[in-house]
């Protein structure tokens, strides 16, 4: 009789010991989930970071500092955008001293699109204000609107394409 009772137990132990076991693997599966939707929520809030910092970049330009705005606009930028910049930069360069264009923009918002480990796509808004020094001529205020192509170079996130959308 005593080995009867004994039978009971083991089933009961063997069946919690298997129940422990499931909600340990549930737990750990469950663990490695979130930190991978971290890890995905922290690459989206660099690539949210990295097309605001291009856009600040294109809508801050001063007369006074232009090589240092366009070299900042480069340094945000990798493939066709950069391409483009560097093709227009002798011509933006020269319509901003010989004008005494001032640009002072704020980024008002960005948005993720669509993003995959390498690339990513974002909306951004942006206003900027518009004026020549010594000019008599009222400021003009611009409104932005842009859709980026980003790409991930090593760490970093470079916007590789600008879209200006309406």
């Amino acid at each position: 009789m005593a080995g009867l009772a004994v039978r009971p137990a083991r089933i009961l132990i063997a069946a919690l010991s298997g129940l422990l076991a499931v909600l340990v693997g549930a737990g750990v599966w469950i663990a490695a989930l979130a930190r991978d939707e971290q890890g995905r929520a922290g690459e989206g809030q660099a690539v949210l970071l990295a097309a605001g910092l291009h856009a600040k970049n294109l809508i801050s330009l001063d007369y006074k500092t232009v090589d240092a705005d366009m070299r900042r606009i480069l340094e945000s930028s990798t493939g066709s955008a950069r391409a483009e910049y560097e093709a227009n930069a002798a011509k933006l360069k020269s319509t901003t001293l010989e004008n005494k264009v001032v640009q002072q923009g704020v980024l008002r918002a960005t948005g993720l699109v669509s993003m995959t480990a390498t690339t990513a796509r974002v909306l951004v808004v942006a206003d900027v204000e518009i004026r020549w020094d010594g000019s008599k001529s009222a400021p003009q205020d611009r409104y932005y609107r842009w859709q980026m192509d980003l790409g991930k170079a090593g760490r970093l996130w470079l916007v590789s394409k600008v879209v200006q959308v309406t």
